[in-house]
């Protein structure tokens, strides 16, 4: 069957692969770009408006002409989100002040000694935190943390979920992969069932709160002890349908999960191809999406996940019914982690080879 492609409505743009932290669950500072060969503001131009784009690195906030690249982004969205380490506060305030609308999602990976032991920066805790309370303080309202839990910091992990909702930030979620992006092979959870189930405290603890989009959430995480657990996804990807990421050098790819021992196939690069219908359109990304309906990798990140539950949201939506009634006559949350059938190919994310412990 062959794929058609539809205006995608969710755009990740990787800035750079320059990065001030040390982290030990991604490589990317090992593996810098060339300052003068990243991705201009005029060829972020040649992209399609979009429902929602993510700036991320490496750290987005080394770039020197990052004013410009947040301008023309929202030219092409109404919603621009900045992915960062928190370290270079004085930047990131600076853009607070000149974009007010901007959101922000500081990365922190536990607490004050965990945060700086997997972050590889001594003070990275007290800068995120430091930047966050003033953005705060500053009336930002799109702004939060996210966690990445990897071995043994699934405990911060819900300490810092009660900061958020003591601060009234939001709060992300997520399990770190390997890929050609994190420059990573070696990335694997070992203590399944201590993570799983601080994972389940989450899900319960966001079924009490009085906000739909916590329930939602909910539902994520539970896709992530889906993920950990090495299962099937749950809902499928369509990766480079509905989404897709800009390398720095401005190669177009489905997603940021792709290994080359799998297959890593870019759609094509939007410097060779300025037309972007004609990229997008190209035989070469028909191609890619024909790779990604057999996919074998189940990954599960917001990046694939997100657009991808608005766009079956009766499933999740019934789920989040169910388990949000469980909660108010007192029961825990049921973890089914159903496999969705919406008529994807059943070797999707069915990565069977990879599933022993």
């Amino acid at each position: 069957m062959t794929v058609s492609p539809c205006k995608p409505t969710d755009i990740c743009i990787i800035l750079t692969y320059r990065c001030p932290m040390r982290c030990k669950m991604c490589n990317i500072w090992m593996n810098p770009t060339e300052r003068s060969k990243e991705i201009t503001p005029e060829e972020i131009m040649r992209l399609p408006s979009a429902r929602f784009i993510n700036l991320t690195g490496g750290e987005p906030f080394v770039r020197e002409d990052l004013e410009e690249v947040i301008r023309v982004c929202f030219t092409k969205s109404p919603r621009v989100v900045i992915s960062t380490s928190g370290w270079l506060e004085n930047r990131i305030l600076d853009i607070a002040r000149k974009f007010p609308r901007i959101g922000i999602r500081i990365s922190i990976e536990g607490l004050s000694c965990k945060n700086d032991e997997l972050r590889g920066q001594k003070g990275g805790f007290d800068k995120g935190l430091n930047t966050l309370l003033t953005l705060r303080e500053m009336g930002l309202k799109d702004i939060g943390f996210g966690c990445t839990v990897s071995n043994n910091n699934s405990r911060d992990m819900l300490s810092l979920y009660r900061l958020s909702r003591a601060l009234g930030l939001e709060f992300a979620t997520a399990a770190f992969h390997n890929s050609y992006y994190f420059h990573k092979t070696d990335n694997v959870i070992t203590n399944r069932d201590e993570v799983c189930s601080n994972f389940e405290k989450l899900i319960n603890m966001q079924l009490k709160e009085p906000y739909p989009k916590s329930w939602f959430r909910a539902f994520f995480n539970m896709g992530l002890i889906n993920y950990i657990e090495g299962n099937r996804r749950l809902l499928p990807c369509e990766a480079g349908m509905i989404n897709f990421f800009v390398e720095p050098y401005g190669d177009i790819y489905p997603c940021n999960g792709l290994e080359e021992r799998y297959w890593k196939e870019r759609m094509g690069n939007i410097r060779e191809t300025p037309d972007f219908n004609e990229l997008w359109n190209s035989e070469q990304a028909r191609m890619v999406r024909e790779k990604v309906r057999t996919c074998p990798k189940n990954c599960w990140m917001m990046g694939t996940a997100a657009p991808i539950t608005k766009k079956y949201v009766r499933h999740p939506l019934q789920w989040v019914l169910k388990n949000k009634w469980r909660t108010l006559t007192g029961k825990p949350a049921c973890l089914d982690k159903r496999w969705y059938d919406v008529g994807q190919d059943p070797r999707q994310g069915d990565l069977k080879e990879d599933n022993e412990p």
